[in-house]
């Protein structure tokens, strides 16, 4: 199976946004992660009606990914798409969670074209297992 091109997956985590649950938004979001193994995860944004309980494309994704009992949980890359604001970068919520999995890196779409930062970038210092002591 041929690794996705980052177009490949932004045309991915569009056509995931379009599945997208957001009646009091109207702010369709799609995500896909790519695992280090190869493995490709859509999700989309569902939201509530309280708010508070929404959860995001990337989030989605995720939990998908662990429901789905993929033993490869490192995500090498996470594209995300919002289908009304270019670029859409994954809110703080959603780059904890991902960094929870290791992401490398995300991809967005700027100017109509893929763009890749590395997750350091994007969350630097961020908290992971690795900050707690489990001793």
């Amino acid at each position: 199976m041929a690794i996705p091109t980052d177009a490949e997956l932004l045309a991915m985590a569009q056509a995931a946004a379009h599945h997208a649950y957001v009646p009091y938004s109207h702010f369709p979001v799609g995500a896909v992660l790519l695992t280090e193994g190869g493995q490709v995860i859509p999700g989309c944004n569902v939201e509530n009606a309280s708010y508070g309980l929404t959860i995001c494309a990337e989030r989605t994704a995720v939990t998908r990914m662990v429901a789905r009992q993929i033993e490869d949980r490192r995500i090498e890359v996470a594209a995300v798409v919002g289908l009304k604001a270019s670029p859409c970068f994954p809110c703080g919520a959603c780059r904890q969670v991902l960094h929870e999995f290791g992401c490398r890196f995300v991809v967005v779409e700027e100017d109509g074209e893929p763009r890749r930062y590395p997750f350091a970038q994007i969350l630097p210092h961020g908290f992971g297992p690795s900050d707690l002591d489990n001793s």
